[in-house]
């Protein structure tokens, strides 16, 4: 028995160019074009009629044919989905981090405020501006007092009695929590007032 040689074997396979591969802008339309066809190939298949199904297998291989192509479409949009929902949240991640950190920033600022330092003068403006662009991204300062306490919200450091409340009351804030939405990146801290 003589060893059969493929002349086709031994030719090296072209490499893909990088520069083929779509990148940025162009793979979003190069994704929406690979969807678009998907969807001409699904409109371009004939289904026939069940008398022609049972009569020949290219008819059973155009149904399953199909039916490929519209697993793998549902798949697509299921994927491109689950990636806008990680990098919607991968942003949020982001801007959370980014206000952590400046909520030090944030605390030095309320203590300049109230020791008189950053009452008036380019400080103050500064300081607004700051204030203001991290309220563009969600920032939200928990300072409210006369509310009732809640420990999801609030972090009590000291409990007063006192006479004039029912429920157990923020009667002072002593550092201000911040969140973002609904979530808190950091709790007040606070003295409650509590019933006698």
């Amino acid at each position: 028995m003589a060893d059969s040689v493929n002349p086709a074997a031994d030719e090296p396979e072209e490499p893909v160019e990088p520069s083929q591969a779509p990148a940025g802008d162009a793979a979003e339309a190069a994704e929406g074009d690979a969807l678009s066809q998907a969807e001409e190939i699904l409109n371009g298949v004939e289904v026939p009629a069940e008398e022609s199904v049972a009569q020949g297998s290219e008819a059973d291989v155009a149904i399953e044919l199909k039916n490929d192509l519209l697993r793998l479409q549902a798949e697509y949009v299921n994927y491109r989905k689950r990636v806008e929902r990680d990098r919607a949240v991968a942003g949020q991640m982001a801007v959370i981090g980014v206000l952590n950190s400046l909520l030090p920033v944030l605390d030095d600022i309320d203590a300049g405020r109230l020791h008189g330092d950053i009452a008036d003068g380019p400080f103050a403006a500064i300081a607004t501006k700051l204030e203001t662009a991290l309220a563009t991204y969600g920032l939200e300062k928990i300072d409210t007092t006369g509310v009732a306490f809640d420990p999801t919200v609030h972090e009590a450091l000291i409990q007063q009695p006192s006479a004039e409340v029912e429920i157990d009351t923020v009667s002072q804030v002593l550092r201000n929590g911040y969140k973002s939405g609904e979530r808190i990146l950091r709790a007040a801290q606070v003295i409650v007032a509590v019933p006698e």
